[in-house]
């Protein structure tokens, strides 16, 4: 059984464009997640899934330069492109990582996987806005490839297809769901660790500034114990509104 880790990244963004390939602590967010998502033990694989637009070909040719696996398929149709990814790498299970989340744990991800594989699950998550209780922009998903083929097949509405997930959301009776809830010392659901805007840009360098170590990952915890000693570092983007999904 195949559990391939899919990171879908491309350059158009509404609020911050080509923010996956902004700079923190002197290397790029696309590396740091990627790097990041070959932590994750329980990937066997790991791909950078982006569009077939000119705009794109920026990200494949850092994916040649990095020797990652590189994946072009649709850019508004973000579901197609994970299933025909899915269908290029042989995946069984699909674990979907989103380029802006420099804080995406490992760890926990693995628990994530573990937990999918052991229940027999459709699809697990410790997604935040689903009750997890992580960070947000610090959870993850996994899907098995008969669960994307079906939301792929069925999932017509344009929101379905832009976020890969919410056919199984809005359709529970049709998919076994599980959800792994963050433990105590990472359950802080207030704290914004995603990439969406300027200010997240911001606090996303100021923490790598203050605890990255080139070739280390900086521990969610660590982040947490950083945010909380310094709350000021928490004001940068309490502001931003979460984009509805």
């Amino acid at each position: 059984m195949t559990v391939v880790g899919i990171v879908q990244a491309r350059m158009d963004s509404s609020r911050l464009p080509g923010k996956v390939l902004e700079e923190i602590a002197g290397d790029l967010m696309l590396s740091h997640v990627v790097r990041r998502t070959l932590q994750m033990r329980l990937v066997d694989e790991t791909v950078v899934a982006t569009s077939e637009t000119s705009a794109d070909d920026v990200i494949a040719a850092l994916c040649d330069n990095a020797g990652w696996y590189c994946f072009r398929g649709s850019e508004a149709d973000v579901l197609d492109r994970y299933v025909q990814a899915a269908r290029a790498y042989n995946a069984d299970h699909i674990v979907r990582v989103t380029a802006d989340c420099p804080f995406v744990c490992p760890q926990e991800a693995d628990r994530v996987i573990a937990r999918h594989l052991n229940t027999g699950a459709d699809y697990t998550h410790n997604i935040t806005v689903w009750g997890s209780g992580m960070p947000l922009g610090s959870g993850t998903e996994i899907f098995t490839r008969a669960t994307l083929e079906r939301s792929w097949c069925e999932g017509s509405e344009a929101h379905h297809r832009e976020h890969v997930d919410e056919y199984v959301g809005e359709h529970p009776e049709l998919f076994r769901i599980e959800r792994v809830d963050a433990p105590l010392h990472l359950r802080r659901p207030d704290l914004r660790l995603t990439v969406d805007t300027p200010e997240d840009l911001l606090l996303a360098r100021e923490v790598y500034a203050r605890l990255y170590e080139p070739g280390e990952i900086v521990g969610l915890a660590s982040v947490i114990a950083l945010l909380d000693k310094t709350p000021e570092l928490v004001e940068i983007n309490r502001h931003v509104v979460q984009k509805a999904i």
